[in-house]
């Protein structure tokens, strides 16, 4: 109902599609055993290698029975190995983040409650052999196909504004992907590294539709929107059919924006007869992240975004030109992290294994699917505010050209790393990637890199939020978190309003929560339980309490330090708060006139 309202309220469409042409599941074999292999399975976990493909397996065998699964987890696409702590031959580790995996139910122990893994079919061919098959639903952006015609030059032209936000010209049609041009980030963390061309604005005001792939603020900046709904408050935006909608907080936003759309998910939307686009979700986080195939004259553009695993893994291969995240340093972790194992030095070693790994991985996919042109894009930002020094510092990110040039090793992928206002003119780069004219460059004593970020207005929204009336009464913490609707998991947390250096502010408050009852107790219980101290620069914690927003601002924007015993990722809590917090805001004022 919550959704409905929403959607109603805002002029947000709930766009309704044709039928298509239907075409047929597939089988794929990605394993034969033949019986004597089969018959040498032990009891227990089974590490196994397709020798043709290099792929690899997990086969679990209980007596007669087997159960399989790719050897990939669904977190990061890290590989498992034999967990030396399982005593009872069940779980697997990954070597990214050490998730847990019970095979013999196929769910993920560590963290609790988060995934189940994809099974595959397990059959026994009339010889005792095995087979290992997955099936695989059709591909949607094969319905309807179209053969690529030739473009002519200047038909077809990618511009790069800043970070995700590129200025596609296809036709007579133009379409701007993701648009942060001004403003800060999750709450005040995140900072543009790039200069936007001077004429963003105009840019963004002609466009024909805009698509905004989820709701994170580097992706749907309200900051930027505003300027634009001033200008043309009709301009069409498209967003994908999530769980959470991504335009959740646009009443609250104050933006004045009369045309989004919402589009279902692997269905063409048909724009013109040359220009069509797909909107497909993540793997991993289904229900907020998405990205985006376009299609003119048969030549397809595919932008993964910021999913995880995109579409579960399956994108077209060989398009025209492929646009991914590259950078890393998109998280708090481990860099907002203290006590047991995180010291400098082993967060330096982290995050240096982890960007290595990163690269190698975009670097695979890029192998794998084969566009004619790569572009790597969406992580350009900058942790800019002097209190964030440390992070900036800490916080290292992959350079693009390291990863183009890893690309460049592996196959023949022409690749682009992006200037702002640089353009692409796709139909020249298909016809001869050396063509000079090819990719046109800023004009010489063009400003690439910010130098200075209007701190001021953003900042005093935040730090209006710290003497609100709300926060004179100390029951504001148990109406707040009853409003979040987190309870009935063993974790205890200890959250603490602080200053600029994150020390514990004079007159600030300084709470337990016990999520097992959703109690607030004055010390921690005698039972047995995890526990977590969450330090919170004052003003944005209370500017997110004030507006129910969802705690990505101040995790994801560096705004908290973190401590946790035992050394335990809660992803049930994590998610509940980044994700699944309620539509609407706390009722503060009815709050007021309870409190007298």
């Amino acid at each position: 109902m919550l959704r409905d309202s929403l959607l109603k309220s805002n002029s947000i469409n709930l766009l309704k599609h044709l039928p298509f042409h239907s075409i047929e599941q597939t089988t794929e074999i990605l394993l034969c055993l033949s019986p004597a292999e089969a018959a040498n399975l032990k009891e227990g976990i089974n590490f196994v290698r397709n020798k043709s493909t290099g792929k690899d397996y997990i086969l679990f065998k209980n007596k007669s029975r087997l159960k399989a699964c790719k050897n990939m987890c669904k977190h990061q696409g890290g590989l498992f190995i034999k967990d030396i702590e399982d005593l009872n031959g069940r779980s697997v580790k990954c070597t990214k983040h050490n998730w847990k995996l019970d095979v013999s139910s196929m769910k993920y122990i560590n963290p609790p409650g988060s995934f189940c893994q994809d099974e595959l079919v397990v059959e026994k061919d009339e010889e005792n052999g095995v087979l290992l098959l997955e099936l695989n639903p059709p591909n949607p952006w094969d319905s309807e196909p179209r053969s690529p015609e030739d473009l002519a030059f200047g038909e077809v032209q990618i511009t790069y504004l800043t970070h995700a936000c590129m200025d596609l010209k296809l036709g007579d049609k133009r379409m701007v992907f993701d648009p942060w041009l001004i403003g800060p980030a999750f709450a005040r963390g995140w900072w543009l590294l790039h200069e936007p061309p001077s004429d963003w604005l105009e840019r963004l005001s002609r466009a024909d539709l805009i698509y905004i792939s989820h709701m994170h603020s580097d992706h749907l900046s309200y900051p930027t929107l505003k300027k634009l709904a001033e200008r043309r408050p009709d301009v069409p935006i498209y967003v994908g059919n999530t769980e959470r909608p991504v335009f959740w907080n646009l009443n609250q936003s104050g933006v004045q924006l009369t045309n989004i759309n919402v589009v279902p998910f692997g269905i063409w939307q048909q724009v013109d007869k040359n220009l069509r686009f797909m909107i497909l979700m993540d793997g991993v986080h289904p229900e907020m992240d998405t990205c985006i195939i376009v299609e003119y004259k048969g030549h397809k553009i595919l932008n993964t975004v910021d999913c995880t695993r995109p579409n579960g893994g399956r994108l077209p291969m060989k398009v025209a030109l492929m646009m991914s995240d590259f950078a890393g340093g998109a998280s708090g972790f481990p860099m907002t992290f203290s006590g047991g194992k995180f010291t400098e030095e082993w967060k330096a070693q982290f995050i240096k294994t982890e960007r290595k790994k990163l690269l190698n991985y975009k670097a695979r996919l890029v192998k794998d699917l084969q566009p004619r042109i790569y572009c790597p894009f969406a992580g350009y930002f900058v942790e800019s505010h002097p209190a964030d020094k440390y992070i900036k510092e800490t916080n290292i990110k992959n350079d693009p050209n390291e990863l183009n040039n890893l690309i460049k090793k592996n196959s023949e992928v022409v690749t682009w790393t992006p200037r702002p206002g640089a353009t692409l003119d796709l139909g020249r780069m298909l016809k001869d990637p050396t063509d000079s004219k090819g990719i046109v460059e800023p004009p010489e004593g063009t400003k690439i890199y910010k130098d200075s970020w209007d701190f001021g207005p953003y900042l005093n929204i935040l730090n209006a939020a710290i003497g609100d009336e709300i926060f004179r009464h100390s029951s504001w913490i148990k109406e707040y978190f009853t409003w979040a609707g987190f309870k009935d998991y063993n974790l205890v947390v200890r959250m603490i309003e602080t200053d600029e250096d994150f020390s514990p502010l004079p007159g600030g408050y300084d709470y337990l929560v016990d999520f097992l009852d959703l109690s607030f107790p004055k010390e921690r219980p005698s039972r047995e339980h995890p526990y977590e101290e969450i330090r919170s620069r004052v003003d944005v914690i209370r500017h997110v309490v004030k507006n129910g927003l969802l705690w990505d601002d101040l995790y994801i924007g560096f705004q908290t330090r973190l401590q946790r015993d035992p050394d335990i990722y809660h992803h049930l809590f994590w998610n509940h708060f980044q994700i699944k917090l309620p539509l609407t805001p706390p009722d503060w004022k009815s709050f007021l006139m309870c409190s007298g």
